[in-house]
């Protein structure tokens, strides 16, 4: 971005916002990078950012989740090896050694899942991995951070002898506390240790009995610590030993360090890797702390923000669980410039803030509380006045400052250019002052760039409306209450209510008549005029809404009454079935009863097995089961596959429809014509009445005759009646 004012960081507030980011990074130059952020360089630029911070915060959570990428800065390590004959210290190798590691942990990783990360896996792609640097440091330190006894053989050398030497000195000393503990020379506590050497503690009494260095004595001097002859000589050759040892060690070191100082570069390079991943992973979890998004990016003049939330009073709301109100504005070709007018404390500055803090976020890279559907255009600067900045110091008053400001504008605001501008016009007197603001607005409108002010002068308002590509809104107010409601509605100028508030707050009904004299009768008439349009449509947004509500209430109940119409004949048809079938259970049992009847009277056992057979084989017939029917593509003739001889064989095959339901009909004639030619005897044909209970052919359900006429029925199942043929049907 061009210029960026150091005011307009202040009057949005975008510090805070930073500050808030802060606080999710982990390394001290990740920080240090964020609280240095700026708006990026570039269109091109600013998605490609916004598009890698999406991929980091889609990690969160995943399988796929994002190695650590932690590291102690290597700042102070940078500097030594820039000095020759410079000797690195233990823990630094430790510390290359953790940044290396991490970086190749990072790289492998996104090399593996470069299809989920195709952002971050260019990034990583870019760095160039040097791998002799760990294995360098892993030669001569171990995973202690300490130096191998294998990194040379003098080393290993050593070390066995500090060994051996530090055992002959235990074991000499041991020797004699055994022999001083026999003499009765030692006092209670035996032995302690002084100056990192253990010693006797020899009672004062015989202190000239013992021969040793004196090397401390008690308090009430009754003790005496000496170290024993016999380890003396072996102490000395371990302090010889032991500083062979560290200058083994520092050899080493000095090596080692000479051997990392060409990689100097590649270090640097892997810290900046790193610190760039700790600046996007504190940006993704910002963003995911207010549910951030990456809006549209267009190269279209648009600025289309829906369900706008102002990040730093979604966050401050959320801990006092408030609830935050979105805002919907847009600025495009048609609505190049918004006036903003109504009462204070409804909501107008925080939304002018909203607009330019977003703008500035995206700008800089950062996921923003919107819609996904929102729009924004790049914009190459971002002008705003908000807030009071007098200065006791520099003798500059408001207006002074305002007019400073309006000047600046003058001189960089352009075509590409979004200005903000809170109580636009103010500090002066209204006439002279509005005057001067309505020409400076003329000036921005001319310009083409995009703008948002708030105002009460009733001259912007007008102007709003007179110019093509400008327009009112206000913020909407309950007309009762005078409560704000925080919702910007845009196409027409808000009453300030300034006598409606006043009202509102005590003031003598005397004083604001009084008040209302001493203005133009016209502009009394303007304001209450606006006042009355907003009470209009405050109260058709309440019968809409309540129309609406109705709506959903009458479809609600429809639903309801569906649902229990379609569930109450699901219960009348199980019950026709339950009731079929009960009937059926009847019939058979005063079958078999007429047959047990008959048996015990008079009956053989053959016509009771004949009698049992022959009900078997009439119920059997029933539960033949029904042929399925298939309906093939017309154009491709193909017979669907089956899976058994049975199913095959099934399968009916039409043309149309009409056709299958005639060879329907055609199946039913010749099954009931068969049943018709089974009967042996003329006597057996029965004629159907009314009143008789009836069954189709072919079905199981039972129903009882109402009427007959002309070869026709209409047969009562119970819930429902239906007309059939008399010949389909047989006598139960």
């Amino acid at each position: 971005m061009k210029g960026l004012h150091p005011n307009t960081l202040t009057d949005l507030e975008f510090d805070h916002v930073l500050d808030q980011i802060v606080m999710f990074g982990h390394t001290e130059d990740g920080k240090k990078q964020i609280s240095a952020l700026r708006p990026i360089q570039g269109q091109k630029n600013i998605v490609t950012e916004l598009k890698t911070v999406e991929e980091y915060k889609a990690s969160f959570g995943s399988d796929q989740g994002i190695p650590a990428h932690g590291y102690d800065s290597l700042s102070r390590i940078h500097h030594h090896l820039g000095i020759e004959n410079s000797l690195l210290e233990l823990s630094d190798f430790k510390k290359i050694r953790h940044v290396c590691i991490t970086t190749q942990s990072l790289v492998l990783f996104f090399k593996k899942y470069q299809e989920f990360y195709l952002e971050l896996s260019r990034v990583s792609d870019q760095v160039v991995y040097r791998s002799e640097v760990v294995q360098s440091i892993d030669q001569v330190i171990d995973k202690y951070g300490q130096v191998k006894d294998q990194a040379s053989e003098q080393l290993m050398v050593l070390r066995k002898s500090l060994l051996k030497v530090k055992g002959m000195i235990n074991q000499s000393f041991v020797k004699a506390l055994r022999h001083y503990a026999q003499l009765d020379y030692l006092d209670e506590i035996r032995e302690t240790v002084v100056d990192n050497k253990r010693v006797l503690a020899i009672k004062a009494m015989h202190r000239k009995k013992v021969k040793g260095m004196v090397l401390g004595h008690s308090k009430t001097g009754s003790i005496v610590y000496i170290e024993p002859q016999q380890t003396i000589e072996f102490a000395q050759e371990f302090s010889q030993l032991v500083y062979l040892e560290a200058e083994e060690v520092k050899r080493l070191l000095k090596a080692l360090t000479n051997l990392l100082r060409p990689y100097s570069s590649s270090l640097a390079a892997y810290e900046g890797y790193l610190t760039q991943m700790d600046v996007w992973h504190a940006k993704a979890r910002y963003a995911l702390t207010i549910n951030g998004i990456r809006p549209i990016i267009t190269d279209h003049r648009v600025l289309d923000l829906k369900q706008a939330y102002h990040p730093l009073l979604l966050a401050s709301h959320r801990v006092d669980k408030k609830f935050t109100h979105p805002q919907d504005i847009i600025l495009d070709a048609e609505r190049r410039i918004i006036v903003i007018s109504g009462p204070n404390a409804g909501g107008k500055s925080i939304t002018l803030k909203t607009v330019g803090l977003l703008q500035l976020m995206i700008q800089s890279g950062l996921l923003i509380p919107v819609d996904p559907s929102s729009e924004l255009c790049i914009f190459d600067r971002i002008l705003t006045d908000i807030g009071d900045h007098q200065s006791i110091e520099n003798h500059l008053s408001t207006y002074s400052y305002r007019l400073k400001q309006m000047n600046y504008f003058l001189k960089k605001c352009q075509k590409n250019t979004l200005f903000l501008i809170d109580e636009f016009g103010t500090g002066s007197d209204p006439e002279l002052g509005g005057a001067l603001a309505e020409t400076f607005l003329e000036e921005f409108y001319a310009r083409e760039a995009y703008g948002i002010i708030t105002t009460h002068y009733t001259n912007l308002k007008l102007l709003a409306d007179e110019l093509p590509y400008a327009q009112n809104a206000n913020m909407q107010f309950n007309p009762k209450t005078l409560e704000p409601l925080y919702q910007l509605h845009l196409g027409q100028a808000g009453s300030s209510y300034t006598f409606e508030v006043a009202q509102k707050n005590g003031i003598p009904f005397g004083l604001i008549n009084r008040a209302k004299k001493k203005i133009e009768r016209g502009k009394v008439r303007f304001d209450k005029t606006i006042a009355n349009l907003q009470k209009e449509r405050s109260a058709l947004r309440e019968t809409s809404e309540a129309l609406k509500g109705e709506e959903a209430k009458a479809q609600s109940e429809t639903k309801k009454l569906e649902v229990t119409q379609k569930r109450v004949q699901e219960k009348l048809e199980r019950y026709q079935e339950v009731f079929d079938a009960n009937q059926r259970l009847i019939s058979l049992g005063k079958r078999i009863d007429q047959l047990a009847v008959s048996f015990m009277n008079k009956g053989t056992k053959k016509n009771l097995i004949e009698g049992l057979y022959k009900i078997v084989l009439q119920e059997n017939s029933k539960r033949q089961p029904k042929k399925k029917i298939v309906v093939v593509d017309e154009h491709t003739k193909k017979i669907p596959k089956v899976s058994s001889k049975s199913q095959k064989a099934a399968v009916i095959i039409p043309a149309k429809d009409q056709e299958l339901e005639a060879e329907i009909n055609i199946i039913r004639q010749k099954k009931i014509a068969q049943k018709q030619a089974a009967k042996l005897v003329p006597e057996t044909i029965v004629v159907l009445k009314v009143g008789d209970r009836v069954r189709m052919i072919d079905g199981v359900a039972i129903g009882t005759i109402d009427t007959i006429e002309k070869q026709k029925a209409i047969v009562n199942y119970g819930t429902f009646t239906t007309n059939v043929q008399l010949n389909t049907l047989e006598k139960v």
